[in-house]
């Protein structure tokens, strides 16, 4: 027999994951930020981000080998993709022992920005010439933003749709971002022991849902207005990160 804690998680996680899964389904992100916004109002950041790391690495390696030009992608971006890294093991301070309310708070903000950005439509464009040093700052301040919260959408996603990537080569930057924030994210939580072999095994059990959310949200994708889906989406995620924001303020 499972401990009550236990069995209680594993419910939690699922419900968790296939919602997750079936966002990213429908608009192809949102996985780790639907996940840790939900995660954390019952577990500690750290922990949740731990719970993250296998769903979100399938789903992103899945997403990152569906595009066609993976070795022009990769030459591009990996000056980002090293600030990423960078910037990740030294986020991860903030999920230790004493910093768990300033990770919430740092969660919601990314939340509501995110939201922000996705309800007002804000488009940016990024000149040929700034990319070279540019691309490295935005991936160290990603890292930093996933080492302290587990999302790894803020700035990545606003500064890869402002390349002028073609549809297919988008989707496949934003896999490989998403695969190297895991990536990073896993290598952080194992050194400060955060991700062990309990948290490993439900982060396991827990793809499954994702799975079968993604395989719904495909559906859903195709009957529904994405444009409808994605306000709601937007709407609220605005509402989650401020709730973790008053609540950790509280």
């Amino acid at each position: 027999m499972m401990p009550p804690f236990e069995t209680d998680l594993l419910f939690v996680a699922a419900l968790t994951f296939l919602l997750a899964g079936f966002v990213k389904g429908v608009v192809g992100l949102g996985l780790p930020t639907v996940a840790m916004g939900l995660l954390t109002l019952v577990l500690a950041p750290a922990q949740a981000a731990s719970l993250l790391i296998v769903p979100s690495l399938v789903t992103n390696v899945w997403q990152l080998l569906a595009g066609p030009r993976f070795g022009t992608i990769a030459i591009r971006l990996w000056p980002m993709m090293t600030g990423i890294v960078v910037g990740t093991l030294a986020g991860t301070g903030f999920v230790r022992a004493g910093g768990a309310g300033w990770a919430s708070i740092s969660l919601g903000i990314a939340l509501i920005t995110y939201a922000g950005l996705g309800l007002t439509a804000v488009r940016f464009s990024v000149p040929d010439a700034s990319e070279r040093w540019l691309g490295p700052l935005v991936g160290a301040a990603t890292g930093l933003v996933t080492g302290a919260t587990g999302v790894f959408v803020i700035p990545a996603v606003p500064y890869l749709g402002a390349l002028g990537l073609a549809k297919e080569d988008l989707i496949q930057a934003l896999g490989l971002s998403f695969t190297v924030s895991t990536l990073a994210l896993a290598a952080a939580l194992t050194e400060a022991g955060t991700l062990h072999g309990m948290a490993l095994g439900t982060s396991v059990a827990a793809l499954v849902p994702a799975l079968v959310g993604m395989i719904l949200g495909g559906w859903v994708r195709s009957r529904v207005s994405e444009v409808i889906f994605r306000r709601c989406f937007f709407l609220g995620l605005l509402t989650l990160g401020t709730h973790l924001v008053v609540r950790s303020l509280l």
